[in-house]
């Protein structure tokens, strides 16, 4: 009996894996792309559909089973007959027009919608197209060609069919309706036993122990039909008799290899490329020594308890070991074992961050789909070129950074890149050139968006940006930094014409937007015909940061230490006022906003003169602010803990962390104080 968390945990799993699944073949179609050759993928589009299609029926998603079927019946006739002549870009056209409609159906899995999309369009595109190549081209192995034979005549020879699935493959009930229900269309007079299986303990338990049994009538021969039920996931031996004249034709199968020499392995024990940890495992082969698996797959949601449990350890931790009443007392012992529980627990903390890792690969990958398909659309030939791929960062952060980098990316193409005409008069390379680089930088992560384009307009920018009323100060004192700034506002563009990717004023405030949401910052640079880099600073994780405490009468705040530039004292008659009241600071001949924080938070205390306290100066997005605090108390890690709703209204907190006396600080939102006092 398949009861509710195992249909969750079945679900989890097929969502995880057919997205797996649709980017290894995404990728596998592009490079196919560029060489104009499909002959070498065959066997994995092959699989992959195959296995799609397999999942997709356990899930009762027939949409999809069935388009998935339909791709995988045309890669059958490019296996088995191999037609002389492919046209490539229409086949990778067909597919991954198969692979947008599985997405979306998937989306809609997710969110808990109908999976019910229409999928009939692309199904006849496609047997028409495995019409036209059957037509157009004589197999070379006729008895190979699998026929569908829906109805077959009454004269049809009966046949017995005995069943082994892979031992441990797990709900082999459900296996074998998969098996069945793609069995119909090849069959007839199809009768089972056990006759009843589906969530029927005995019936499973026969089926684990003797085989599925099937007795039907087929026009097919003995080597199509075995051929076809092998195909089928997870099934392990097949035994075929043709009961006309029994004992006559016996056929067994041997163990089934899968297309690329793997035996099929059970959706739930696949190895992920995502957060994993080791548990050895062995799997025996052919009687040989079992080869040890050490990965499993693990849910994030576990991960994500677990890094709450570390950031309360690491605050208890601080708590006992620097709780005031300890002050003064000669505790050596004590302290030395504090210091070894401090080891302990930063090597745990440093462990379970490890885990929750991933590398950008997965995610700069899905931009080569993005290029492909605007430079179909743009009428531009542009090459992606993938630099630091293996770069890790936290997973929450790499769900932030997805729809920033494909803004980007399109931007670059539409706005950046010229023409083919355009950039042979200026003696450029006909194709464009987007380069997609990650490098770490400390505790942060540096990602770099280069095109090898004309380049930014800084006169047409500041011409909108006055006509917008977006200058706070005289445009002399603006940089290249300060102007390129302005087409990350909201509904700023250059573009004169409206398309579908630009010239509606959206898209780079959303880059700006999700970057700010986990404190990271975007710089932009650009030289005329050489081409534009927007660099994405972001951090390596969000849970636990590094932080300097400051103290305000008696408030305490932190502030990540990412953002500090310096800390220093300052005289009374070094600051600045201008005719509106604000205050400033010149340091190296730059001028800096003043921001006290006692008058921010409405905070009493006794420290009120500039030069009694201390001057933090930080910076965001190449912009800087000068912060007054009573005094700083120090360094540490702190966890990053959520606000309540009615307190994210306060500006400039980004959230807040237990400190180890106990008292609670508030985390600056860096980003926000200096876009509130430069606006």
């Amino acid at each position: 009996m398949i009861d509710d968390s195992q249909r969750d945990s079945m679900f989890e799993l097929f969502i995880f894996e057919t997205r797996q699944l649709l980017e290894e073949l995404e990728q596998e179609l592009l490079q196919c792309e560029k060489t104009n050759q499909i002959e070498g993928s065959i066997d994995a589009v092959f699989r992959i559909m195959h296995t799609i299609k397999g999942s997709a029926a356990l899930m009762q998603y027939r949409n999809i089973s069935e388009l998935a079927h339909a791709v995988e019946d045309l890669f059958f006739i490019l296996r088995e007959d191999k037609p002389q002549q492919l046209d490539t870009p229409q086949i990778i056209d067909l597919v991954l027009g198969a692979v947008d409609f599985i997405k979306d159906q998937i989306a809609c899995a997710e969110s808990k919608q109908a999976v019910d999309g229409d999928a009939s369009s692309l199904i006849a595109t496609l047997h028409q197209y495995v019409a036209q190549l059957k037509a157009g081209d004589e197999p070379v192995k006729e008895q190979n060609v699998m026929k569908e034979t829906d109805n077959p005549g009454p004269e049809a020879p009966g046949y017995e069919a005995v069943i082994h699935f892979e031992p441990g493959c797990g709900f082999e009930d459900v296996q074998s309706f998969a098996l069945i229900n793609d069995f119909k269309q090849y069959a007839t007079a199809i009768r089972t036993v056990p006759e009843s299986f589906i969530d029927d303990e005995d019936g499973i338990h026969l089926i684990k122990s003797q085989g599925l049994k099937l007795t039907f009538q087929s026009d097919l021969d003995m080597e199509q039909l075995k051929t076809v039920l092998e195909k089928n996931a997870f099934v392990k031996e097949v035994v075929l008799t043709c009961i006309e004249d029994e004992g006559k034709q016996t056929v067994k199968s041997k163990p089934i290899i899968d297309l690329d020499g793997e035996i099929p392995q059970p959706v739930a024990e696949k190895e992920t490329k995502e957060t994993r940890v080791s548990e050895p495992k062995t799997k025996q082969s052919n009687g040989e020594a079992g080869v040890k698996q050490s990965l499993i797959s693990v849910n994030v949601n576990k991960l994500d308890l677990l890094l709450d449990l570390v950031g309360e350890l690491v605050i208890s931790e601080a708590m006992v070991t620097r709780h005031p009443e300890l002050d003064g007392l000669p505790l050596d012992n004590f302290y030395k074992a504090a210091r070894q529980l401090r080891k302990i627990t930063h090597e745990l903390q440093d462990l379970v961050m490890s885990i929750r890792m991933v590398p950008l690969a997965a995610t700069f990958q899905k931009m080569h789909r993005i290029v492909r398909d605007m430079s179909r659309k743009l009428g531009k030939e542009v090459r992606l070129n993938v630099v630091g791929e293996e770069t890790e960062v936290d997973k929450n952060i790499i769900e932030h950074i997805s729809d920033p980098l494909m803004h980007l990316i399109r931007n670059a193409m539409d706005h950046g890149i010229e023409t083919a005409e355009e950039r042979r008069s200026k003696n450029k390379p006909e194709y464009g050139t987007v380069t997609l680089e990650a490098k770490n930088a400390g505790s942060d992560v540096l990602i770099e968006i280069r095109d090898d384009g004309r380049g930014l307009n800084r006169e047409r920018i500041l011409e909108k940006a006055k006509r917008l009323g977006l200058l706070t100060k005289d445009e002399s004192e603006l940089s290249d930094r300060d102007v390129f700034g302005f087409i990350l506002l909201p509904g700023f563009s250059t573009k004169e014409e409206v398309t579908e990717f630009s010239g509606r004023g959206v898209g780079m405030d959303v880059v700006v937007k999700e970057i700010n949401e986990i404190g990271g910052a975007v710089l932009i640079d650009s030289t005329p015909d050489v081409g534009t880099v927007f660099t994405l600073k972001i951090p390596l994780t969000l849970a636990i940061i590094d932080g300097i405490t400051v103290r305000v009468g008696k408030s305490q705040y932190s502030i990540p230490t990412t953002s500090i530039r310096e800390s220093f004292q300052m005289k009374a008659e070094d600051l600045i006022t201008d005719p509106d009241g604000n205050e400033m600071i010149m340091i190296r001949g730059e001028c800096y906003p003043v921001l006290r924080l006692h008058q921010l938070f409405n905070v009493h205390t006794e420290v009120t003169r500039i030069d009694q306290g201390v001057v933090t100066m930080v910076e965001s997005n190449g912009k800087g602010l000068c912060l007054f605090v009573d005094e700083l108390l120090g360094e540490q890690q702190v966890v990053v803990k959520a606000l309540p709703k009615y307190i994210k209204k306060v500006k400039g907190i980004a959230g807040c962390t237990l400190l180890g006396d106990g008292s609670i600080s508030l985390i600056l939102d860096i980003p926000g104080l200096i876009q509130m006092m430069t606006a």
